[in-house]
């Protein structure tokens, strides 16, 4: 295994760092060769590489998809638990959820990584129709989406451990929402996984094809991306959400210069950005 940034070279970190961001808009600072180095060191090893130049010559030939997405796989950060920030949620269920009362809902969440987002969501859904059961439409949807391929398999199959199930989610919901397989494995109740759609899509490439969405989860990961390109995201994202829709963001992103298509409501504690109709 590659166990330096030596065979990082400038010329190959700089090649490698233009192909990641065309490939899937990951935009690499100048000063991340460790982290390139401890993710792609098995595949180096494995296709016996010295220099990363070499990987990046394979990438570039056609015919090497599988490699493509396995480099895409490895540099993918899947960190995640249930209910991340726990604000959004919350939101969710007493601001946005409220408002939904038109047609069946339909959210999506982006970078769904291994499943505890949409899961969530669908957790979030369950508990508001419990207590209201005609304030929404019957039908929800849930479309998640991820870049990782490996990632959607783990999370379409909804099973986690018992170190994955314990982060974030407490023992009255795990109990209640989920079924235990064996010792160390829980699974995702059948109803909660129904509602929700995994899909493989790169948020470079156009979604227009998933339709419209109520609300978006798009939470840590534009800040993966350079300006523009986080720009042109956010502009597809108001035009894939219906007139008054809602977007949650991560605590650390923030809308910049598109006050005239979003507004901020504060909802003490945190935000989230309603979309503004054009005219």
């Amino acid at each position: 295994m590659l166990s330096s940034t030596n065979a990082i070279t400038p010329n190959g970190y700089l090649r490698f760092r233009n192909f990641l961001q065309k490939a899937c808009g990951i935009s690499l600072s100048e000063n991340k060769q460790y982290l390139v180095a401890s993710r792609l060191g098995k595949i180096l090893e494995r296709e016996k590489y010295t220099k990363i130049e070499q990987l990046v010559d394979a990438l570039e030939r056609t015919g090497n998809a599988r490699l493509k997405e396995e480099v895409i796989n490895a540099m993918t950060t899947n960190e995640t638990l249930w209910f991340r920030d726990s604000h959004p949620f919350t939101i969710l269920r007493n601001k946005v959820l409220p408002e939904m009362t038109e047609r069946p809902l339909k959210i999506w969440s982006a970078a769904s990584s291994t499943g505890q987002e949409p899961y969530s969501i669908s957790m979030v859904i369950d508990e508001y129709k419990a207590l209201k059961p005609s304030a929404l439409k019957a039908g929800e949807r849930i479309v998640a989406t991820d870049i990782c391929t490996n990632i959607l398999q783990h999370a379409k199959q909804g099973e986690y451990d018992s170190l994955a199930i314990a982060r974030g989610l407490g023992a009255d919901l795990q109990n209640k929402y989920f079924d235990k397989i064996d010792a160390s494995t829980w699974k995702i109740k059948p109803h909660l996984r129904a509602r929700v759609d995994f899909r493989y899509l790169n948020l470079i490439d156009s979604f227009a094809s998933l339709g419209k969405f109520d609300i978006i989860f798009c939470r840590n990961v534009l800040i993966y991306f350079d300006g523009e390109r986080k720009l042109d995201i956010l502009k597809r994202m108001h035009a894939s959400l219906n007139p008054g829709g809602y977007l949650f963001l991560g605590g650390s992103e923030a809308l910049s210069g598109l006050s005239s298509l979003f507004e901020i409501v504060q909802c003490h504690p945190g935000i989230v950005y309603k979309a503004k109709s054009l005219r």
